[in-house]
């Protein structure tokens, strides 16, 4: 496995990979490894002939400074995941090398519509700008074939797919399932943030969307279980509730029926302590209403 840090370093390795005819699969992340980014790994070492994982805290899309300042560094030990997982290639570039005109003023702006507005977009102010500017960097600097992001951040899935439709990358992006724990917490960096107390109560959040899948799938109405929903998480005195929201997952906007025209999602937001998690669920509507 080769550890680069610069941006031509790392094309130049790469360009070498591409004159042989190698296929390339990348998946980006912010570091602090855990399994599902591991999972990720081995969906790109299943497709790709080399596969490059990127390792960079983007300071452009956090609107909460104390967050960018917490998020965990853990370079060493995520290259010690990523070499028995087979990847080839990790780029961790600097701060200067990905921003060399500083991050703090005179970016681009991208208008990514209403989709960028709803959920985390009320939430996170600027945070999928910072993530489309990052992610096309990524892009035009490995160039990749396929790339691999996990479906527990799903609304920056749908946001980077318009990305490359919009800008005509010739890339195939693979969304791949969440990872959960034993007791169904999605993995996350952030879960290293909770107390062992918090962590006995965060498996809440799957308990409610599982519960509110299974209701709509029976045929609930829509806006009765999205109110128990979010009365069950704001009954917990652990949890702070942002959002549960019922989603076409075209748009990402509420709905209040259900028809089989459109697919949806259950999406939840909640602090929890110091963490701030994030979970979804998808929901088949040719599935609804079959008991």
């Amino acid at each position: 496995m080769q550890i680069c840090k610069t941006i031509p370093a790392l094309r130049q390795l790469l360009d070498g990979y591409r004159k042989e005819g190698k296929s390339i699969g990348l998946v980006p992340t912010m570091g602090a490894l855990h399994s599902g980014h591991i999972s990720l790994i081995e969906k790109a070492n299943s497709a790709n002939d080399l596969t490059v994982c990127s390792i960079y805290v983007n300071p452009t899309q956090f609107n909460n400074q104390d967050d960018f300042e917490m998020y965990p560094q853990t370079l060493e030990k995520d290259c010690e995941m990523l070499k028995p997982a087979g990847c080839d290639v990790v780029f961790a570039p600097s701060h200067n090398e990905m921003y060399p005109d500083g991050f703090h003023e005179n970016l681009i702006q991208l208008n990514f519509g209403g989709i960028a507005e709803e959920l985390e977009g009320k939430f996170r102010p600027g945070h999928f700008n910072g993530v489309g500017i990052v992610v096309t960097k990524l892009f035009n600097i490995v160039n990749p074939d396929k790339a691999y992001f996990g479906q527990k951040d799903l609304q920056q899935f749908l946001i980077i797919s318009k990305l490359v439709k919009d800008f005509s990358f010739g890339i195939d992006l693979v969304c791949c399932a969440i990872v959960r724990e034993e007791d169904g917490l999605a993995m996350s960096s952030r879960n290293s943030r909770l107390s062992q107390e918090e962590r006995n109560e965060a498996s809440l959040l799957f308990k409610v969307l599982s519960e509110a899948k299974e209701k709509l799938i029976f045929g609930e109405d829509v806006s009765v279980v999205g109110n128990e929903a979010r009365q069950q998480i704001a009954s917990n005195q652990f949890f702070k509730l942002e959002y549960f929201e019922i989603v076409d997952i075209k748009s990402l906007k509420p709905i209040h029926k259900i028809n089989n025209l459109e697919d949806i999602a259950l999406c939840v937001s909640a602090h929890l302590g110091k963490a701030r998690l994030i979970d979804n669920m998808l929901v088949k509507t040719s599935k609804v209403g079959v008991n």
